[in-house]
């Protein structure tokens, strides 16, 4: 199984085959569910709004927090907009970069979109940051339900195929003071995006882009509500998967 082969319309190999309660001391914000599949359990952590159509999944590097912070914050706060948010982590932690550890990562978040589907809804955001930035871009063409990416200081390995993306708008964020995956990374994906596409550079702001959160919050936050709004003008996408 590889990421072309999906795109093609091949049965996608990973089932979502139920839910369970679950918290992990220490974390905190939403509430602790285990997304069981044939091929293991994803632990997630979900805000949910109430009748709510319009969802978001947050994937990180290796947890789940990512934007300097941001994730819980935004997660609560746009439950006041009527978005959900599902928080997620990996089923297992890439160690060796290898294709196969990085597709089963874009499994697990395909595995979110199918729990929002099951629940009714019908507009999906993607938001990843470092490993995650690149998950999301190759998770995204899967679902026509998906409306928008965010990618925040991604590698590019896994986001080759970012022109595929289009027309959904995606929206790429990196710290130039990034010494581990450096803004040169985003500028290369933004230039083989198709439109509708932005690139924002926070100047001095590293890979965690804590020394931009102030900035990066509204940012967020506004390029999230205003897509949602888009598509409640425009009508609601039927998935393809």
């Amino acid at each position: 199984m590889t990421w072309e082969t999906l795109l093609e319309g091949s049965p996608i190999p990973i089932q979502l085959k139920g839910v369970a309660p679950w918290r992990l001391p220490g974390v905190s914000g939403g509430t602790g569910l285990l997304l069981r599949t044939n091929r293991g359990s994803i632990r997630c952590l979900f805000h949910g709004a109430e009748d709510s159509t319009k969802g978001i999944i947050w994937a990180g590097g290796s947890n789940f927090n990512g934007a300097g912070g941001l994730y819980p914050i935004l997660s609560d706060e746009l439950v006041g907009d009527g978005i959900s948010s599902l928080r997620m982590s990996y089923r297992e932690r890439p160690t060796r970069g290898t294709p196969e550890e990085f597709m089963e990562c874009v499994l697990d978040v395909l595995v979110g979109i199918m729990f929002f589907q099951e629940r009714g809804y019908q507009r999906i955001a993607l938001v990843g940051h470092s490993l995650g930035g690149a998950v999301v871009i190759a998770a995204a063409p899967i679902f026509d339900s998906v409306m928008t990416v965010v990618s925040l200081a991604s590698q590019t390995y896994g986001a080759q195929h970012v022109s595929l993306v289009s027309p959904r708008p995606i929206l790429l964020v990196h710290g130039e003071g990034d010494t581990r995956l450096g803004p040169e990374r985003s500028k290369l994906i933004y230039d083989t995006a198709r439109e509708p596409k932005e690139l924002v550079l926070y100047p001095g702001a590293g890979h965690s882009l804590v020394e931009c959160r102030d900035q990066l919050h509204p940012l967020l936050r506004t390029w999230l509500v205003d897509k949602f709004n888009v598509g409640d003008s425009q009508g609601q996408a039927t998935p393809s998967h």
